[in-house]
């Protein structure tokens, strides 16, 4: 098969013999070329108009799952602080119920200690002042929450403030009810009281600076309030005789002993024993005599051995 190209321009025709093998391959090869080359701008021509639509398509999917995520994440969070939230509810319900409770024991206090009913009131705040500080920040919580915190906080400084104050109250009258003699040193009955009597050994009227308290042979003999013994020993009169500096004006001396339990410069408690019951020195039988001195003056002690702590 043979091809003739036949020019304008008044040329000889050009013959193109399709039998020869060289020929066909240059022909395909110009052929394939031009395909080619028709494809390649076919496809850049789609890919210069499709790319900015696919591209757009592609941020707003990645977008669209960056928000999922997000959401998820969010949703996490949420849960998180509520369940914060509720376990702050909680702790807030038990502390009500403590600060509850420390009001029953204020008023216990209050009435065991018997202090004036108007001294202590745990249902209003004490007189409180001063400067406040408010340059800082800080993180803010649900109102209803924080509000009911901020209650708790200031009912519970309440509380401590009244509490201390009447722990050191207490703390003064126990300390002053300590030193300050009370109560009966053996027990028995009052077999010659204070004042002017009849001596049991000549009949003469004499004056009995303190109270006899009949009781057996080597009964225990204690302290009735804290203080230093000052003497324990022999005096006239009295046999073995403990004497009981109480620090606040008081003087309690314990007579006619038949042993010594203490000796001089030894701190006693309330209760403590400090000799045991006899008759020696100037005495008809067993028994504790028992006076008691203020600020260098001897007094009745029957007001003070009928009192109770």
């Amino acid at each position: 098969m043979q091809i003739i190209l036949v020019s304008r321009a008044r040329k000889l025709p050009k013959t193109l013999d399709l039998a020869d093998r060289r020929l066909r391959w240059k022909l395909f090869s110009a052929l394939a070329v031009g395909i080619l080359g028709f494809v390649g701008l076919g496809v850049v021509l789609a890919l210069t108009v499709a790319s900015p639509r696919d591209r757009a398509l592609t941020e707003i999917h990645d977008l669209q799952q960056q928000i999922r995520q997000q959401n998820t994440q969010l949703g996490g969070v949420r849960e998180d602080a509520q369940r914060g939230l509720d376990a702050l509810a909680v702790k807030l319900g038990q502390l009500q119920a403590q600060s509850t409770r420390l009001n029953a024991l204020g008023e216990r206090l209050v009435q065991v200690g018997k202090l004036d009913d108007g001294e202590f009131n745990f249902d209003q705040s004490p007189a409180i002042g001063g400067v406040e500080d408010v340059s800082g920040s800080a993180y803010a919580l649900p109102p209803a929450l924080d509000s009911s915190i901020n209650q708790l906080s200031s009912q519970l400084d309440t509380q401590q403030a009244q509490l201390s104050a009447l722990q050191s109250l207490l703390l003064d009258a126990r300390i002053e009810s300590n030193l300050k003699p009370t109560g009966m040193p053996v027990p028995g009955y009052i077999s010659s009281y204070f004042g002017v009597r009849a001596d049991p050994f000549d009949g003469r009227s004499a004056r009995h600076t303190g109270i006899d308290i009949a009781t057996p042979l080597g009964t225990s003999v204690h302290a009735v309030a804290e203080g230093m013994v000052t003497f324990a020993g022999v005096r006239s009169g009295y046999g073995n005789v403990v004497e009981i500096d109480h620090g606040n004006g008081y003087m309690t001396r314990y007579a006619h002993n038949s042993a010594l339990d203490v000796h001089p410069g030894q701190h006693v408690q309330v209760g403590d024993v400090i000799a045991q019951a006899g008759s020696t020195g100037r005495s008809t039988g067993s028994h504790v005599h028992f006076e008691v001195w203020y600020d260098g003056r001897v007094v009745n002690p029957l007001a003070f051995v009928r009192n109770h702590r």
